[in-house]
């Protein structure tokens, strides 16, 4: 495995901005920086009220930043916010060493992460539309793109300078994309003709998504304790405790201050939140600073119209909980992934909050129409089903989504 890079943190602190929420920022950047297998070796923080045009903090802090980079010999500096491209340029020449923002870390790990073709597209066209404005002036800087953390790409390994070269290549992956996006409709418009019922999980990066996602559908989607470990979204086959059959797809992961690049370029991975029937939203209950990760979540699924939706709220790693827990948001479950009654139990609850949204009926079927009792017992909740011998038929009483086509047999 190659050495880590040595690293600085840098971030200024908005006197105006509460303290937890800045330190817990901050534990992020530190996490993101050890997924592109960095070592922070130094945290260097301003209190600054307002960001300076040109260099971003004041000339003493780039000048602190010079001499704790070159005592420990630093291979890199990380300031946590998006650095114009005039900012980067005046601290990569006052602190002279390879200077990279939150954006591009993030964009970075993304690059490693993408296992699709499309996957690596969107990353790619990410990072271009980013690196595009901070072409100008930067001339032979590019062959920095050689290694280390910030420079990974999926695309070619070498961009030549040439605006006009990055502006075609862009050109050309969005229309590949919108080929991607296409098929993709295609399926998805399969999926909603055959009334597939569809569950999305959401939530933030490293809150147990995958590992959820794997625990039902017993598949081995890649679940590791890091930032964005699935970024291709994956859907599988699942059946709820009624023996009602649906779909669920595993997402990427969300985080606070998302590179605005990368929210466009993921917008067709995260469409499928948008086509699904049922949320599960599954939260961090261990981290300090979960409410405010509930907050950016929701404040996704706002932006993606999918606020509407049924949703369910899984508080995960109760295993990691000293405190008692309170959750803040209804309908929830406490609960630990790892556990196989919590499992059950939170496909138990889903099935609970879908009969509150459902229609509830019951029906007589007979014995001779198997084809139609097939169909309720794939696109229905059924919760009795009884022979009775003496019509010859069964009696079912169950919960259909109001909308399913099936609802016209029930009279």
């Amino acid at each position: 495995m190659k050495a880590k890079e040595q690293v600085i943190l840098v971030a200024r602190k908005n006197p105006q901005e509460q303290e937890e929420r800045f330190q817990s920022s901050l534990e992020e950047l530190q996490s993101l920086t050890e997924t592109a297998n960095g070592e922070v070796c130094k945290v260097i923080t301003q209190n600054r009220d307002r960001v300076h045009p040109a260099t971003y903090l004041g000339q003493g802090k780039l000048e602190e930043i010079k001499i704790a980079a070159d005592e420990i010999d630093a291979d890199l500096v990380i300031f946590n916010d998006e650095l114009s491209p005039g900012q980067l340029r005046n601290i990569t020449d006052r602190i002279e060493r390879r200077v990279i923002d939150r954006s591009q870390l993030i964009l970075d790990i993304f690059a490693g992460r993408a296992r699709t073709k499309e996957g690596k597209l969107q990353v790619e066209l990410a990072q271009l539309q980013y690196l595009l404005p901070r072409l100008a002036g930067q001339g032979t800087e590019l062959s920095r793109l050689g290694g280390g953390i910030g420079t990974r790409g999926p695309g070619e390994t070498k961009l030549e300078t040439d605006r006009r070269h990055i502006q075609r290549r862009i050109d050309d992956i969005k229309t590949r994309l919108n080929t991607v996006v296409k098929q993709r409709e295609q399926y998805r418009k399969r999926r909603k003709e055959n009334m597939a019922f569809q569950i999305a999980i959401v939530g933030y990066t490293n809150a147990g998504k995958s590992t959820f996602f794997n625990r039902v559908t017993e598949s081995e989607s890649f679940e590791e304790d890091l930032l964005f470990a699935t970024l291709d979204p994956l859907t599988r086959q699942m059946s709820l405790p009624s023996g009602f059959q649906a779909l669920i797809s595993d997402t990427v992961g969300f985080i606070q201050d998302l590179p605005t690049t990368l929210i466009a370029a993921f917008r067709s991975t995260l469409e499928e939140v948008t086509e699904a029937d049922f949320i599960i939203h599954m939260v961090d209950a261990s981290h300090p600073d979960h409410i405010q990760q509930e907050r950016t979540v929701l404040h996704l699924l706002e932006e993606l119209e999918a606020g509407h939706l049924p949703i369910l709220t899984v508080y995960n790693k109760k295993d990691l909980l000293n405190d008692d827990f309170i959750p803040n948001i209804h309908p929830s479950l406490t609960v630990s992934v790892h556990d196989r009654i919590d499992i059950k139990r939170i496909l138990d609850k889903v099935e609970v909050v879908l009969k509150e949204e459902w229609y509830e009926y019951d029906l007589f079927l007979p014995a001779s129409d198997g084809k139609l009792l097939q169909q309720f017992k794939k696109y229905s909740m059924i919760t009795s089903l009884q022979f009775l011998e003496d019509k010859e038929g069964y009696a079912l009483h169950g919960f259909i989504h109001p909308e399913h086509p099936l609802r016209h047999q029930i009279l």
